[in-house]
């Protein structure tokens, strides 16, 4: 299949409309094998995935190593890969955002990780809201881009009125936000700013931890290094990143309320991701994969027909009965 491919904001790139998200092969969702984590990704940009996003911390590295090694092993034309700085932080504070060397040492780490002389994109990973009121952490990543370390950088937030102050800054290229089924605000204001002010948007968290493929149940168990098990109630970092700060067994109820419109031959999950490709404010989509067949899968979303008119009220009706009054205005 031949992937359809969204401009990504004013940086001059084409990127595949459903992406690679690397958090899973990295750490925290469970055990993966650097096998299974290497052949996830193989599927993916053998599917025609341009574009994969990771973090310094998802494995504490690990996640990085593998793209890199994944791609030295491949050669031909590289995908673009966003990475991201600030978690390693301890404490996870403004005033590390606002020390330029921190920064560096973060991006030089990545370079080492990566290979590469040039990073494509590096975003700030869900800093304090605070850190956007702070001229200065945009000026030193502006710095970095001058010295030739990184081509563009974006931010990832948690919350729309992050979005929004970072687009401010003239030379945040792209937002990296949750958007799917059950975190629809974005799409009230932030998305129509960010389309006038060619900004790209990356939707991250699209299957709602793992909620939106329909699998789960009330009996579903997580290992204790899974976030599922350990950050269900933001013990260990924003609520909103583990089934997108939805109460479980409400989350559940909303997903047997969409099964009917899981079309013949496909899944919930690419049902899920189909429906966020509908939104053109979306530049790329980033679902995780453990393993080759997920990452399939995922890309084969794109082939679904556009859904109806009615199949998107019926969804809209979904969530405004069970999920905007838990999370709409949080986030």
């Amino acid at each position: 299949m031949t992937l359809s491919k969204r401009k990504f904001g004013r940086t001059g790139w084409n990127v595949s409309e459903i992406g690679f998200g690397a958090w899973a092969i990295g750490g925290s969702w469970g055990g993966v094998a650097e096998d299974d984590a290497k052949a996830a990704l193989n599927a993916a940009l053998d599917s025609g995935v341009t574009f994969i996003d990771t973090a310094d911390v998802y494995g504490d590295g690990r996640s990085e190593r593998i793209i890199r090694d994944v791609l030295r092993q491949r050669g031909g034309e590289r995908p673009i890969v966003a990475t991201k700085l600030g978690r390693r932080l301890d404490p996870h504070v403004t005033a590390g955002y606002t020390n330029k060397r921190e920064l560096e040492g973060f991006i030089d780490r990545s370079l080492s990780n990566l290979g590469v002389d040039t990073l494509d994109l590096v975003q700030l990973h869900c800093p304090p809201t605070e850190v956007y009121y702070h001229p200065e952490v945009f000026a030193a990543m502006d710095d970095f881009v001058a010295a030739g370390k990184i081509r563009f950088y974006g931010v990832s937030v948690e919350k729309v009125e992050e979005a929004l102050k970072a687009i401010e800054y003239p030379n945040v290229v792209s937002v990296q936000i949750i958007y799917n089924m059950f975190r629809q605000r974005p799409a009230e204001l932030f998305f129509r700013q960010a389309q006038k002010k060619n900004v790209a948007v990356i939707a991250r968290v699209p299957l709602a931890s793992g909620m939106l493929t329909g699998k789960l149940s009330a009996d579903s168990v997580f290992p204790s290094d899974d976030h599922r098990a350990f950050n269900r109630h933001g013990e260990a970092f924003d609520l909103g990143e583990t089934f997108s700060g939805v109460p479980y067994d409400i989350a559940l109820k909303a997903v047997d309320e969409l099964r009917g419109l899981v079309p013949v031959d496909a899944s919930m999950a690419q049902l899920a991701l189909r429906w966020i490709l509908m939104e053109e404010a979306v530049s790329v989509i980033i679902p995780g994969s453990k393993n080759a067949a997920q990452a399939a899968s995922n890309v084969s979303a794109a082939n679904l027909a556009p859904l109806s008119g009615e199949a998107m009220q019926r969804v809209r009706e979904v969530y405004e009965r069970y999920i905007a009054p838990e999370v709409h205005q949080r986030w």
